[in-house]
């Protein structure tokens, strides 16, 4: 330097000083803005502890079905790094961040194009974000574009980068990630999009998946103008994907002509009485809100091939049926030994149905509300009356009391008494008194009068050799302590909605004049099938969080309800096809050639209710036909006939399914 000036070398020193002082600046004021905005990262234990929502799940009885996911904005199954196929974590790298194993967090090359272009255009756009920078965004930041957000992020995700390995910040990320549909991760998003696992998806499918990352509805295939961009970005990522030699070329361009069929878009509800009926029940006991993030795995009792035998089968009967203006079914099927919901339908099975093509009020006026579980009722509308199907429990309180099968009863004109300010004096369904029967044809045939009567034999303090009586006015106080003791036989054996004071429902009870449920008649007459014994009822067998751990598993403590003798008798006598013949014939739809089946039909008085509720030791199934608007069945045909076909054709195609249950 000897041939500068002393003055020119005074310039240069003063700009050399002048720059160190800037580029000391600088440098601290990037330090101070590094410790300052690193505070706000978590310590590196909380993105291995933290919560990351996911959805429940609620699945048959096998786990290999999913009936029901719930979920809040977030769908989310979290899966390991080794569940994701290669081919998709390369096209996701190549697609979103091409240089992520190289680079220390943030990419400076593109971060100094990505500024240089925002300077042109003069908008702070601020693209180029590497995995770990939209990872650091998506989890602790806004999405807000400002200079502060954005030195933050940058300053994050390079400590994001130092702390963790890259194969752990692409597992989170390829779990976080957002793709459309409410799906949050990749395994989501091959269940949304494709129908499949992630570990199934081809290199096609990946190359759609690493695409949506971009613009998740913008790209979206499900709609009209922008499936085509969709394709033609999955074209260009396979492309690149070849380009930078993660495939060859041949393999990108067979990539690029398969097909991709994309899932049909629509609310995944299978079995959609019995799944939503299971999520109030967790709502209920676990809280609504936790369901959506929790990840947990319900594993219910639904076996889902008897499950679409019902269904199809009350979808027949409804269409038979709307010929006596029947328009709405239930059935409920359920495992005597476990006390497990085996099947659960209600009219069409299609939950989403339009019933009102008339412009009817939903639940009020409707002759069928698609959206109205009326298989387990509720505190406003609890049920509907039984009809006789409600005889076996006057019955079995006799049999509890000592009476038998061989008890004789008059079966004549009676007058049972003032109730309800007048006297009640009912008939038998077809108009005819048969003189002295035994219990056994009583209850084989459905007959009402010696069924009533029968209240004043429970009620007495002794046991009495017949009962021949026509008149029991000034008895009424004795056959309301009968009905006591048959209403709390009824209530062991699981029926809980005859709720209102007993003299609110008098001796018409018998007839099936409180409200019940499809739910609670199959599982108080599985107590019949099960030998007196009572399983716990329950649709839920197994809970398990998003580690696998137990919440909570079915014990099946049975409790003994009814003398075993007496179960015994109730069955002989529900399944004596010659004793019921003479009312219902030797070939009614409560006959089966190869099988015992025990069986009881209710019909009220006004035909607006119809059922049949029977059972085997293997299974116990409650079928009821009407109208949610309780309006009346037209041809006055009888449970038998309406209900009968259903609760027939059902069971002759589960039976012998039913030994490997």
């Amino acid at each position: 330097m000897h041939f500068l000036t002393q003055p020119i070398k005074k310039i240069i020193l003063l700009l050399f000083k002048f720059s160190f002082l800037v580029f000391f600046i600088s440098f601290s004021i990037l330090f101070f803005l590094f410790l300052f905005y690193l505070k706000d990262l978590p310590r590196p234990e909380v993105f291995i502890e933290r919560e990351i929502p996911q959805s429940t799940k609620i699945y048959d009885r096998t786990g290999k079905i999913l009936l029901y996911e719930i979920y809040g904005e977030e769908k989310r199954t979290y899966v390991s790094l080794s569940q994701i196929p290669k081919h998709l974590r390369d096209a996701v790298i190549c697609a979103e961040d091409s240089n992520f194993y190289h680079h220390f967090g943030v990419d400076p090359k593109a971060l100094i194009r990505a500024i240089l272009s925002d300077l042109k255009i003069l908008k702070p756009v601020y693209g180029a974000s590497t995995i770990p920078q939209q990872l650091i965004r998506s989890t602790f930041l806004s999405l807000e574009k400002t200079p502060e957000r954005k030195t933050k992020e940058i300053i994050l995700a390079i400590e994001l980068d130092r702390r963790y390995s890259k194969d752990q910040i692409l597992e989170w990320y390829l779990n976080q990630v957002p793709f459309g549909q409410n799906a949050y991760g990749v395994e989501a998003a091959a269940q949304t999009y494709f129908g499949k696992h992630v570990w199934e998806i081809d290199l096609a499918e990946s190359a759609i998946l690493a695409a949506l990352i971009k613009a998740p509805y913008a790209l979206s295939p499900y709609e009209n103008n922008s499936k085509e961009k969709l394709l033609a970005r999955k074209n260009y990522i396979l492309d690149k994907m070849a380009k930078d030699g993660y495939i060859s070329k041949e393999e990108a361009e067979e990539a690029k002509k398969k097909e991709i069929f994309f899932k049909e878009k629509k609310v995944e509800l299978l079995a959609p009485y019995f799944s939503l009926w299971v999520k109030s029940i967790l709502e209920k006991e676990y809280g609504k809100d936790h369901l959506l993030i929790s990840g947990w795995k319900v594993y219910t009792s639904l076996d889902y091939e008897i499950q679409k035998i019902a269904e199809e089968e009350v979808r027949e009967g409804i269409k038979r049926n709307k010929q006596y203006n029947a328009h709405n079914a239930a059935l409920v099927a359920i495992s005597p030994k476990t006390g497990e919901v085996l099947a659960m339908t209600v009219g069409t099975g299609n939950y989403y149905e339009n019933p009102y093509p008339e412009g009817c009020n939903p639940g009020i006026d409707c002759l069928f509300d698609p959206k109205f579980n009326i298989a387990v009722g509720t505190k406003k509308a609890p049920g509907r009356q039984p009809g006789s199907a409600f005889k076996p429990f006057i019955y079995v309180t006799a049999f509890k009391k000592g009476y038998n099968d061989k008890f004789l009863v008059l079966d004549s004109p009676t007058n049972f008494g003032i109730w309800g300010g007048k006297e009640y004096i009912p008939q038998n369904y077809d108009g005819q008194f048969r003189g002295l029967v035994t219990l056994r044809s009583a209850l084989a045939q459905s007959l009402n009068i010696p069924s009533i009567k029968l209240l004043y034999a429970i009620g007495l303090n002794e046991k009495i050799e017949s009962l021949e009586i026509s008149n029991f006015r000034g008895k009424e106080k004795i056959l309301l302590e009968g009905l006591k003791e048959s209403l709390k036989t009824a209530k062991d054996l699981g029926i809980t909605t005859l709720t209102k004071d007993i003299s609110n429902y008098g001796p018409s009870i018998v007839l099936g004049g409180g409200e019940v449920t499809p739910l609670e008649m199959a599982y108080a007459y599985s107590v019949f099938a099960n030998g007196g014994l009572k399983a716990p009822l329950s649709p839920i067998l197994k809970i398990e969080d998003s580690k696998g751990n137990i919440i909570f598993e079915k014990k099946n403590d049975q409790i003994r309800v009814l003398d075993e003798k007496v179960s015994q008798l109730i069955t002989d006598i529900l399944s004596d096809n010659e004793a019921r013949a003479p009312m219902f014939g030797l070939r009614s739809h409560l006959y089966f050639d190869k099988y015992k089946v025990a069986a009881k039909t209710g019909t009220t008085d006004n035909f607006k209710d119809c059922w049949i509720v029977g059972y085997t030791p293997e299974i116990s199934v409650s079928v009821w036909v009407g109208n949610n608007n309780n309006a009346p069945m037209i041809k006055n045909q009888p449970a038998a006939t309406i209900a009968g076909p259903i609760f027939h054709s059902f069971l002759e195609r589960v039976l012998p399914k039913l030994t490997s249950i």
